[in-house]
């Protein structure tokens, strides 16, 4: 047999060595199934659809972007049917196009590098309520939960089009908005993580149910029963099976959990660890039916950069396997409220150490177990920001809330924020034992910082004036010498609520 049939049996045996390791990699919570559907297609170039970024190398050490998108709508701008709504438990057609429910945050965030040589693998999980400085996002505003970046930047460059060009169909109006949100989320978490980002794949909401639709059952374990309204997720302790609409349930809840959003981190990665161990097991990548189907279901659903070569990627990942792909959660300092908005509070600064100790060479990992990493910063951040509050003199509405947000994103602690009486110059005050942080910021204001006896200890107040504007804010850490190379290692979470989930012994791992 000649034509479409005989490049799907040639490659059936590369599916079964390749496949499972390749999805090791483009499985997040939300891209379980489509890497080894895309290795079975004939023109691997015509898939990915993508030119949000400029793809890197399919071979040698990557890092790769994994992103969920928590849209309501299809990739024309559709919003999605009733049916589909009501089992995502997603909200209604006319919420979504009339009430603002929903929107288009990245609610997964996973960010892989893979080795040289593909046959290990680190995978850091990046909380959605991380509070951070954006990159490359279109609109005004520029600081704000990391999630929101993809979002934002698709709102304000539709509107652009809109004005732009009035008859632009709803389709091209769709996708140019997509792409400058993923140009947005690419970057922003660049920024943050200080790692050039080679690929990325990604799928929205309808995406995930339909290619889970296709999977099958999937395996899961909780610790404990959970019943949450919210994300449709009622299930018992245990070990279970869930369907498309459970499985897209279980890793959207976050409502109910101990840590909240940090237990759903664990979900999406406890979800990948589960499917991988299927694959494994289950025969699932010799049914060239079921590949058939969920390569149907992936070129429909699944975006990916459209210069990655996954079938270059396949062949060089045919030896990962689940002992060499460890997760970890990326750490999160504390919580606060910033901009009116619960957020995470974490130190760019120590984040970007972090990312680069483990991407450093596969020797960090031994057979998937974390090892102590040698020759590095120390355990701790050097770093103890002053609680800073704004208050606004000036004429520009809400500057002291974007100020104060900007100063959270350096790695400074939320303070007061509110007016003062009107002021024709910013001024800069600190109480005791916060003059390296006050001297740090009124340097950014281009005044200079004084000290105090009204400013409590550890406190900066900053007072602006008629003049003022969000200036660039250097990051906290730079206060503080930097950190001496030594023998502690850097402190990845392994274990606890800033954790990756724990392999269990049949693959399957029981998280809250």
């Amino acid at each position: 047999m000649t034509g479409d049939g005989a490049p799907i049996v040639r490659l059936s045996g590369l599916i079964a060595r390749a496949g499972y390791p390749l999805a090791c990699v483009l499985a997040s919570v939300v891209l379980v199934a489509s890497g080894f559907g895309y290795v079975i297609v004939r023109d691997v170039s015509g898939i990915g659809g993508s030119h949000a970024i400029v793809s890197g190398p399919s071979t040698g050490p990557q890092n790769i972007l994994l992103m969920g998108l928590e849209s309501r709508r299809d990739w024309n701008g559709n919003v999605l049917p009733e049916s589909i709504l009501k089992k995502l438990h997603a909200g209604s057609r006319r919420g979504v196009a009339y009430e603002g429910v929903g929107g288009n945050t990245t609610n997964t965030l996973i960010l892989i590098h893979l080795f040289a040589g593909g046959k290990k693998a680190v995978g850091f999980s990046i909380p959605r309520d991380d509070w951070v400085t954006f990159a490359d996002t279109v609109g005004p505003q520029q600081v704000g939960k990391i999630d929101q970046a993809y979002g934002l930047s698709l709102y304000y460059e539709e509107g652009v089009l809109r004005q732009k060009y009035p008859n632009i169909s709803n389709d091209r109006l769709a996708f140019l908005g997509n792409e400058a949100g993923r140009a947005a989320a690419v970057a922003t978490v660049e920024k943050l993580t200080g790692v050039h980002i080679d690929h990325f794949a990604e799928v929205n909401l309808d995406g995930f149910y339909e290619l889970a639709r296709v999977f099958g059952r999937v395996e899961v374990c909780l610790k404990h029963p959970v019943h949450d309204s919210y994300s449709g997720a009622n299930f018992r302790a245990g070990h279970q099976y869930l369907d498309a609409a459970q499985a897209l349930a279980f890793v959207r809840q976050r409502h109910g959990l101990t840590n909240g959003d940090l237990d759903r981190t664990h979900r999406q990665q406890a979800f990948i660890d589960s499917v991988m161990h299927q694959l494994r097991t289950e025969g699932i990548l010799s049914d060239l039916f079921k590949l058939g189907a969920l390569l149907s279901v992936a070129k429909r659903y699944v975006i990916t950069d459209a210069g990655w070569n996954l079938l270059d990627f396949a062949s060089q990942t045919r030896g990962l396997t689940s002992g060499n792909f460890v997760f970890h959660t990326l750490p999160i300092h504390g919580y606060a409220v910033i901009g009116g908005q619960d957020a995470n509070v974490v130190y760019p600064r120590y984040i970007k150490r972090i990312v680069k100790a483990a991407f450093a060479s596969p020797s960090y990992y031994g057979n998937g177990r974390h090892r102590r990493h040698k020759g590095t910063a120390g355990a701790t951040p050097a770093i103890k920001p002053a609680t800073v509050d704004v208050y606004n003199g000036g004429n520009t509405t809400g500057l002291a809330g974007r100020v104060s947000a900007a100063l959270v994103s350096a790695g400074y602690k939320a303070g007061k924020v509110g007016n003062t009486a009107a002021r024709s110059t910013t001024a800069v005050v600190y109480g005791a034992d916060a003059s390296s942080s006050a001297t740090l910021i009124a340097k950014d204001f281009g005044v200079t910082a004084t000290a105090s006896s009204s400013v409590p200890p550890g406190h900066v107040r900053i007072l602006l004036g008629a003049s003022a504007v969000l200036p660039a804010i250097t990051p906290a850490s730079q206060h503080t010498a930097s950190p001496k190379p030594s023998h502690h290692p850097v402190a990845i979470p392994t274990k606890g609520a800033q954790g990756g989930a724990v392999s269990a012994k049949n693959g399957v791992p029981c998280v809250n």
